[in-house]
């Protein structure tokens, strides 16, 4: 895990840990804090390498409709307030099947686009089929929560290169 997302506004830099993101966010869907931030982790370097990027010039577009995901992205980048925050149904990869077909990210910098896709082994089916159902009982719903956690934790755990590959 990263000790740190670095971006600046304006030339100054600003540092966000997980910690940070989880704070404005709440406890809801750490799972979905964790991709952005493997996402954020993997980009970033692609984006702008050989300094940290000005946070308000970076836009987003996912195929995930998680709050996690969405907040964790406005924390670091403003891009949902300032627009630059898009879920798009496109960018689906149906041919990836259920489970991961929604973890697709396209952040764009100063003209250059990097695509990201999740591999397996992250994301399990189980989640998937209980976030998606429609009315849970409340042992699902507790069954829900564990997994939310151990998929962050097990998120954080990898190197963003080992979660997130960069696709054409």
């Amino acid at each position: 895990m990263p000790a740190s997302l670095e971006v600046v506004e304006n030339g100054t830099p600003i540092e966000f840990t997980v910690d940070d993101v989880m704070k404005y966010h709440g406890p809801g869907f750490p799972g979905g804090v964790a991709h952005a931030v493997k996402v954020l982790e993997r980009a970033l370097p692609v984006l702008s390498p050989d300094a940290p990027a000005e946070r308000r010039e970076i836009t987003v577009a996912t195929a995930h409709r998680g709050p996690g995901v969405r907040d964790t992205f406005e924390v670091v980048t403003r891009a949902v307030t300032e627009g630059r925050f898009t879920v798009d149904a496109e960018l689906e990869r149906r041919d990836r099947g259920q489970t991961l077909e929604r973890y697709v990210f396209a952040l764009t910098y100063r003209g250059r686009t990097v695509r990201l896709e999740i591999r397996d082994g992250f994301v399990t089916d189980e989640f998937i089929t209980l976030g998606r159902k429609a009315e849970r009982t409340d042992d699902e719903e507790a069954r829900l929560t564990v997994l939310k956690q151990e998929m962050a934790d097990r998120l954080l755990a990898a190197p963003a290169d080992e979660v997130y590959d960069v696709v054409d």
